[in-house]
């Protein structure tokens, strides 16, 4: 399918999304700033090139689920601004997603992370 703008201006698009997350996404904002954390200790530990591709990976999918899940949480809305069973669905699917994602992050911050900290402090 042929776009019907530039890709400079679908650039403009996809970072005003991102704008509007760290602007009005909460939760993005949170998000991004474990990660930022967790890459300041990723450097400071001398992850390899391998830590830092599971790390980078982990950090990209909880915000890539979040923006899906603010998105999702957004159309619902727009589709279904009356109370409704099935938005409540929808939306309570796609935040259970933005969960499994965190979680799994908090597993695999300790698998990288727990033991390089116990090597420098035995």
């Amino acid at each position: 399918m042929e776009s019907k703008h530039s890709l400079l201006k679908s650039f403009k698009y996809a970072f005003d999304g991102l704008s509007t997350a760290l602007t009005k996404g909460r939760n993005f904002r949170i998000q991004i700033t474990l990660g930022a954390i967790a890459v300041i200790f990723g450097l400071f530990l001398g992850f390899s090139a391998l830590e830092w591709t599971v790390l980078v990976l982990i950090i990209a999918s909880v915000l890539i689920l979040e923006l899906i899940n603010t998105s999702l949480e957004s159309i619902v809305n727009i589709v279904s601004p009356e109370i409704r069973s099935e938005a409540k669905i929808a939306k309570d699917m796609a935040a259970g997603a933005v969960l499994i994602a965190s979680l799994a992050s908090i597993v695999i911050g300790a698998i990288l992370f727990l033991p390089k900290i116990l090597s420098i402090f035995p």
